[in-house]
């Protein structure tokens, strides 16, 4: 099953945070949960279509604590799995939100 989560933090970053992260990363590569990692723009651009007539509106569309900040694809066995790896995730960045959606 993968499963694709995205994250909020307002949590400043420093280097404890970055080693512990780290860590967290290099587990999940090692034992092939992780697929892939990365951070996102705040910003982008909103993308819609309407009667035949595309329309661009570029962002940011939220604050910045709001804003979706990064990503990691991850295959596990089940959706508790996908839920527990959330959970240490947050643990390490303390305070911020991860959205977790199943991929088929």
């Amino acid at each position: 099953m993968r499963f694709l989560l995205t994250s909020t933090s307002d949590k400043s970053h420093d280097e404890a945070l970055f080693a512990e992260m780290g860590k967290f990363v290099e587990e999940l590569t090692k034992t092939g949960v992780l697929l892939a990692t990365g951070g996102m723009e705040l910003g982008g651009s909103f993308i819609t279509s309407a009667g035949g007539e595309i329309t661009v509106t570029d962002g940011p569309f939220t604050e910045a604590k709001e804003a979706v900040g990064g990503y990691a694809l991850i295959e596990v066995q089940s959706k508790e799995e996908a839920m527990e790896l959330s959970r240490r995730f947050l643990k390490i960045i303390g305070d911020g939100e991860t959205l977790m959606r199943q991929l088929f």
